[in-house]
């Protein structure tokens, strides 16, 4: 393993620690436009978020974390093209004032919700409308994404998804496709960047990297040590000496980092670079 990775890899988990009925209207990306405030209902009210979803047709894959014999069966999903904007996130706190800033239950999001956000319901000066939202929890993001009837993607959703380049479903071994990745790790401020700015990848979808790190449904499942990701006799707050015993493949650095700050969130962060998308499973 290559130590300069699993130094940086410790260092993310470090940052972490401290780190239908609503149209959103299709305007200019430079203006916000939001229909009118929903009055205060403490409720969850459904609304559209306009977003295009993109079929991935299901397959197995080997997880990252696991011996190289396992295999995971992915089903068929549709997933947003792009992460969650500061546009349709709006939209969604004036629909369900709870999930306001000021509202929101410490249980649910620490104090770094929204940060950067005027009010309540203004987001900051030069936060572009079409840029991923980010300082957002996962309690948030899956709110979001039930009232929009859909859920977070899981963990082997995101990664069978996001191992595709722009030319095939599986690139993980393409030594372009892993440095893309890595490259994005050192670039700073990414976050602020309007979505849909790179190509698309095989199932057509757009910065599942490059852009924000995302949440997943089951991110807490995450094992950094034992034969899988889902053997629970592991302490998960060891793995800067053993993370990369369970990988399937040692040299995927870039699926490492992902895994190792996964493992170091709790549901109430929020990480002025995360934000999420949301998938749907039906037909």
């Amino acid at each position: 393993m290559n130590p300069g990775w699993l130094s940086a890899a410790c260092l993310l988990v470090i940052m972490s620690e401290s780190c239908n009925n609503l149209t959103v209207l299709d305007s200019a990306p430079s203006v916000w436009s939001v229909a009118g405030d929903a009055g205060g209902e403490p409720f969850m009210i459904p609304m559209k978020d306009n977003v295009v979803m993109m079929e991935v047709k299901g397959g197995n894959y080997t997880p990252f974390y696991g011996g190289k014999d396992t295999t995971v069966n992915v089903n068929d999903f549709k997933m947003d093209v792009h992460p969650v904007t500061n546009r349709q996130y709006l939209a969604f706190v004036q629909r369900n004032p709870q999930w306001r800033r000021s509202a929101v239950k410490p249980i649910y999001a620490n104090g770094n919700y929204l940060a950067g956000w005027a009010n309540d319901t203004t987001p900051g000066p030069g936060m572009h409308p079409d840029a991923a939202v980010t300082n957002v929890s996962w309690f948030a993001a899956k709110a979001y994404c039930k009232a929009t009837g859909k859920k977070l993607p899981t963990v082997d959703q995101w990664e069978y998804a996001a191992m595709a380049d722009a030319s095939m479903p599986d690139a993980r071994k393409n030594a372009a496709y892993n440095q893309h990745i890595l490259s994005w790790y050192e670039k700073p401020n990414t976050a602020g960047n309007p979505v849909m700015q790179d190509s698309a990848n095989y199932w057509g979808l757009h910065d599942l990297h490059g852009l924000v790190w995302e949440w997943t449904e089951d991110f807490n499942e995450v094992m950094v040590s034992g034969e899988s990701r889902r053997d629970v006799s592991g302490d998960a707050n060891m793995f800067c000496g053993s993370g990369s015993i369970g990988a399937s493949d040692l040299m995927n650095y870039a699926a490492f980092m992902r895994f190792a700050f996964r493992g170091s969130l709790k549901a109430n962060y929020c990480i002025r670079n995360q934000g999420f998308r949301c998938v749907n499973t039906e037909n």
